[in-house]
């Protein structure tokens, strides 16, 4: 069964939303009537408040990482736990996400697990997929259905989980650019990110695993 016909709305998209709120802002019942839109579609764009917004999630997910860090000096890679249960309908392509990003950078791994740093999400939302945070240390990705059968949706899955990694946004760039997310059309299904992105993640890591470093790490998102 596709996921169209498990749910009454299905269409996704990788906006990140002003949403500072420990949860979705919006119900995730599959049964609502809030159907995403043209502008959820059209969030893939991007926006300087989701640039914004961007970096607080980092910044959130950085700061529980180095609580952790702190606890267990011995560690020599960052682990940023997930959770992935309130996303059932897209639990493939969250474990396949955590998989091309686990091969691809090596100062910080993905795992699935309690005590989450942050949370995936899914049902309607006319805004799109977005990421979020408390401001504490924990946050979330929401994923709307709709986007989610317009583009590839690992791809949009590792796209937001890019910016839970320290990413921003680029949605002028090419196809091979990850980040560029749904600038290239919807014909774009490469979920990989590209060697600069992969250089950008460890660097940002490599910076959190050193004594005195972790909270320089947090303004070092470069473009």
């Amino acid at each position: 069964m596709n996921r169209s016909s498990m749910v009454l709305s299905a269409a996704l998209g990788l906006g990140l939303a002003a949403v500072m709120t420990a949860g979705p802002a919006v119900a995730v019942d599959h049964s609502s009537s809030q159907a995403s839109t043209a502008a959820s579609r059209s969030a893939y764009i991007g926006s300087a408040a989701e640039q914004a917004d961007n970096k607080a999630f980092f910044d959130a997910v950085m700061k529980s990482a180095k609580a952790k860090q702190a606890a267990n000096p011995q560690l020599s890679v960052v682990t940023v736990t997930y959770d992935p249960s309130s996303a059932p309908s897209f639990a493939q392509e969250i474990a396949n996400s955590a998989q091309i990003w686990n091969s691809s950078v090596r100062n910080v791994q993905l795992r699935a697990g309690s005590n989450a740093d942050f949370r995936y999400y899914e049902g309607n939302d006319s805004r799109g997929s977005y990421a979020s945070t408390d401001g504490h240390g924990r946050g979330y990705v929401f994923l709307d259905y709709q986007q989610n059968e317009q583009y590839d949706s690992t791809r949009v899955t590792a796209h937001e989980t890019g910016h839970v990694l320290g990413l921003p946004d680029h949605y002028s760039g090419p196809c091979s650019e990850l980040m560029s997310g749904g600038g290239p059309g919807p014909s774009c299904t490469n979920p990989y990110p590209n060697s600069t992105e992969r250089s950008r993640v460890n660097q940002l890591w490599a910076n959190g695993l050193k004594a005195g470093a972790i909270d320089k790490g947090l303004t070092k998102i470069v473009r």
